[in-house]
């Protein structure tokens, strides 16, 4: 697992654009952390790392934006109001999965025993300062060994 300090959205959006570069087809994120932590933030970043010219908004009344692109396609799930198993296949999460495209899950506490081993999990969280935020980067168990969950 890796862990950044960002100090303010600007930081949080370039650490996503160099996130990217991590990045491959079939990549399953889970992000985790509360309102306003900076996922959309992170999400901007990613997208535009990723050689995609898109408007990234926050999925919470569509439940998924596609953002497409030359080489990557991303689909950016808000799972804020799942809460089961019905609810998560009416999204349609599991077609997105034999996809490969790259899912990034906003509210992945809600889903969480529904994401792949080997998914790469995002906790983003609120550091000393106001604006400062604490991003933990790792991939399936190593988040969980490194995090210690």
């Amino acid at each position: 697992m890796k862990q950044f300090i960002t100090h303010s959205a600007s930081e949080t959006t370039a650490l996503g654009e160099l996130f990217a570069k991590d990045c491959r087809r079939g990549d399953v994120l889970a992000f985790f952390g509360g309102l306003g932590m900076g996922k959309t933030s992170f999400m901007k970043g990613l997208v535009k790392g990723l050689g995609i010219s898109a408007d990234v908004t926050s999925p919470t009344f569509s439940l998924v934006n596609e953002y497409k692109g030359e080489k990557y396609t991303v689909y950016h799930f808000d799972m804020y109001r799942i809460s089961t198993w019905e609810d998560l296949y009416s999204t349609g999460f599991f077609d997105y999965l034999e996809s490969d495209a790259i899912l990034a899950c906003e509210w992945s506490e809600n889903i969480e025993n529904a994401l792949p081993e080997d998914a790469v999990y995002i906790r983003i969280q609120r550091g000393a300062l106001e604006n400062d935020r604490v991003i933990d980067i790792g991939r399936g168990e190593e988040f969980y060994e490194d995090f210690g969950d």
